[in-house]
């Protein structure tokens, strides 16, 4: 009769052929092949710690005989335990999850990320944190493959529920928190470039709050981590992105500018690396947002024109969070200009898609413009907003989210 124990759990702790567990060994597939066999030989002692802690069971557990008369692992300490009269405690968990564990739980955390685009960040928030909490419950009883996959997809959840937490309920502090939870379990995952995005974000906190020295110096760490993987030229350029955000935060629009004409030229460039899948929030399109924002706070208003125009006819109708941004850049740029009819126009179409579509950057947008446009206050086209601004479902939208 085969080992059939130690294929079970080969394939419960996500190794789903020989060749893969004998890869994570460091060990020929033929030793593999010897260990499922009817006769299984007993590992070597550094082969046999490495094969108990990727599988987390115990050799005798596994399939294998102990060389000699007395039992060794668990049996070994039963004995020991019952001549010395004391109980065994048992060094494994006794529950541990099959592969498809990490399927199951990965399912969930795409859907959340693909919800984010289109449900309001009250109702898909807890929704996440209660994800995360059972990731959490659920990583210790997982081994090998399948503990990296549900450890790369709650931190996945984190970021997400950090990037709720940031973006839409502007809460900086709780923000960096569930971050650093998410940084965690991308190291328990050993995911480098998840670790990048991760780190990125951390950038926005203290960017946005104009401390420009914390901000590069996350950015340095986030671009240390994209070197130690197959890092996609999206998710390069994506880097520059965040960092000309914080630089334009900070007043220093001339080094994002740069630092965006580099994310072009990458992007041009391309890569041989495909993008990870969690990297849905960034495009040639959106670089090019980021753009006509530089351009509008650095006063070159004909440019941000042309280039948020451009994106808006770009953009995909199912980027309707992003929309509110480009309208609301858009309407502070004719308010630069003393076109405050134009402004208005902007900014009440972006009030519209805020009725169907709540992001607090959005409304940010529509904000800052209306304090641009005090000086046209009396006119009838700014009254108009103001009526939309504090209307009461805008009013009762923008308090409970």
């Amino acid at each position: 009769m085969r080992n059939n124990r130690l294929k079970a759990a080969r394939l419960a702790a996500g190794y789903h052929s020989q060749q893969a567990l004998a890869d994570a060994l460091k060990v020929g597939v033929r030793q593999v092949r010897r260990w499922e066999s009817e006769a299984p030989p007993w590992p070597q002692p550094e082969v046999a710690q490495a094969l108990t802690r990727l599988l987390g069971q115990e050799l005798e557990v596994l399939g294998f005989t102990p060389p000699g008369g007395l039992p060794a692992g668990p049996a070994r300490r039963t004995v020991l335990a019952a001549a010395g009269g004391l109980a065994a405690v048992p060094t494994q968990a006794v529950t541990v999850q099959p592969a498809t564990a990490a399927d199951d739980y990965a399912a969930v955390t795409r859907s959340h990320r693909r919800l984010y685009w289109s449900v309001a960040p009250a109702t898909l928030h807890p929704a996440a944190l209660a994800h995360a909490t059972f990731g959490c419950a659920l990583l210790p009883e997982t081994v090998g493959q399948t503990r990296t996959r549900i450890a790369a997809a709650l931190a996945e959840t984190w970021l997400l529920s950090g990037r709720i937490e940031f973006f839409d309920m502007r809460d900086a502090d709780r923000a960096q928190q569930t971050l650093l939870r998410a940084l965690q379990a991308a190291g328990e995952a050993d995911d480098p470039l998840l670790g990048a995005g991760i780190l990125a974000h951390t950038a926005f906190i203290p960017g946005w709050a104009g401390e420009r020295e914390a901000a590069v110096e996350r950015m340095v760490a986030a671009r240390t981590y994209a070197r130690r993987g197959p890092a996609s030229a999206e998710l390069l350029a994506w880097l520059d992105a965040v960092e000309a955000e914080c630089e334009t935060r900070c007043g220093n629009t001339r080094t994002a500018l740069h630092l965006i004409g580099h994310a072009e030229d990458v992007l041009a460039a391309g890569s041989e690396h495909a993008s990870p899948e969690w990297l849905d929030w960034f495009s040639r399109v959106r670089l090019a947002a980021f753009k006509g924002n530089t351009q509008l706070k650095a006063r070159h208003l004909p440019q941000a024109r042309e280039t948020l125009l451009g994106v808006l006819d770009a953009l995909d109708p199912a980027e309707e969070k992003q929309a509110t941004v480009v309208l609301g850049d858009l309407a502070a740029v004719e308010a630069a200009a003393g076109d405050p009819e134009a402004a208005c126009g902007y900014a009440l179409r972006a009030l519209d898609q805020l009725d169907r579509t709540w992001y607090a950057m959005g409304m940010d947008r529509v904000r800052e413009v209306r304090r641009a446009l005090a000086p046209h206050q009396h006119e009838q086209c700014v009254r108009d907003l103001d009526d939309r601004l504090y209307g009461w479902s805008t009013t009762v939208s923008a308090l409970s989210r």
